[in-house]
């Protein structure tokens, strides 16, 4: 019974995203919310103005590497749904709703992009925020944990792993996961903040004494 009631979930996951796509319209704000590649990736490009350009449409191919971009606009819709949930959600179900639908375009990506893809590290990490901020902490952990593996001085999955832990109490861990984090990406400004941060009540605490 478990499993066939996660296989309709999955099922209405898959539906409700491809509606979601067929649904999709251009929107200028969202738009200059995302990377700058997005407009010359598929589906895009045909809606965004400039973005059918066949010079861009190369550069960014090149770069990325063909096979690996012409899946990015499934990251692109993810992180729409994203900054959706974020900012423009106006009630918890709607802003749940948005971060479900970005799941399964991560996953999307996850699963046909090259295993060293320079932007995987990224995309794991966007899902591992995601997955937390719908109450799917170890899961996300996980997601997070995956991107360390692949490129250990990236520091965006420390620092989501610091805030997780912070906003549970475990200070400790918190900080433990900003060290980790600065030794592997020594000088990252985002990190020291925080780090300052978590120290500063300590800091206080000795001042008061001395």
């Amino acid at each position: 019974m478990k499993e066939n009631g996660l296989g309709i979930a999955l099922l209405a996951i898959l539906l409700a995203t491809t509606t979601a796509h067929a649904q999709w319209r251009y929107d200028p704000k969202q738009l200059s919310m995302l990377p700058p590649y997005c407009r010359y990736t598929q589906l895009y490009r045909a809606a965004v103005p400039g973005g059918n350009n066949p010079a861009e449409i190369e550069r960014w191919s090149t770069i990325m590497g063909s096979h690996n971009f012409m899946h990015m606009h499934h990251y692109c819709f993810g992180l729409e749904h994203i900054y959706a949930a974020l900012y423009f959600a106006r009630t918890k179900l709607d802003r749940d709703r948005d971060l479900g639908y970005a799941i399964p375009e991560f996953d999307y990506v996850i699963r046909n992009v090259a295993s060293d893809f320079a932007v995987l590290p990224e995309i794991l990490t966007k899902k591992g925020e995601t997955l937390i901020r719908l109450g799917k902490a170890p899961q996300g952990i996980l997601e997070l944990g995956r991107a360390i593996e692949l490129k250990p001085d990236y520091w965006p999955p420390y620092a989501a792993l610091s805030d997780h832990y912070k906003a549970t109490g475990d200070t400790a861990l918190a900080r433990q996961w900003l060290e980790k984090g600065l030794s592997a990406a020594p000088g990252t400004k985002a990190l020291q903040r925080r780090l300052e941060e978590l120290n500063a009540p300590k800091a206080r605490r000795k001042a008061a004494t001395d």
